[in-house]
């Protein structure tokens, strides 16, 4: 059987925070109106589509540290957490059925190193199932913030998310960055 595995990612430009990759495929004839890339969607909408995606679908999250986004890079570390994704989705499904097929449709203009994949630049626009991927990542991402916050609340991290906002800016320079949270590669933290 054909499944096609939809991945986008989170947080490829903060300054602090992994980043996260999502992978899903949709059972047949699933549809949820109104599902987009998810920053055109509140944060309300986001977690209901977030809620009615994990419940009917099958899915996986993976992720890259800030310590290694610092040591492959951020493009590298998007690839890698993309590829933990899809292995892991395909890996929950070859599990229980041997005859599975897989073409993977990433939101962007490269693929991870897996097979059968295409890149569709503003796919998390014009397919559904990348969509779901983007509102799962970027739902994970931003309470793995909302969590960071709750231990630093100084730096803001439930506003921003990591963004490099005047906010974030004005903390980092008050505060400095955080051992293992903080990406040491990225400007300005790397002038710091």
């Amino acid at each position: 059987m054909l499944n096609i595995i939809g991945v986008d990612e989170a947080g490829r430009g903060p300054l602090v925070g992994n980043v996260v990759a999502a992978a899903v495929i949709f059972p047949v004839n699933f549809y949820i109106e109104g599902l987009t890339d998810s920053k055109k969607l509140t944060e309300k909408k986001r977690e209901d589509f977030y809620c009615q995606i994990t419940n009917q679908c099958f899915w996986s999250v993976a992720e890259a540290s800030s310590i290694e986004i610092d040591e492959i890079n951020i493009l590298q570390a998007t690839m890698l957490a993309m590829t933990r994704a899809i292995n892991s989705l395909q890996h929950q499904l070859l599990s229980q059925n041997q005859d599975e097929i897989f073409q993977v449709l990433v939101d962007g203009n490269r693929c991870p190193d897996v097979d059968n994949c295409r890149a569709i630049v503003k796919g998390d626009l014009t397919e559904p199932v990348i969509s779901a991927a983007s509102v799962i990542a970027k739902v994970t991402r931003d309470r793995q913030m909302k969590e960071l916050d709750l231990r630093f609340p100084e730096y803001g991290f439930k506003n921003h998310k990591g963004y490099g906002t005047k906010e974030h800016l004005i903390a980092l320079s008050n505060h400095g960055p955080i051992d293992g949270q903080h990406r040491f590669t990225f400007r300005p933290i790397k002038n710091l």
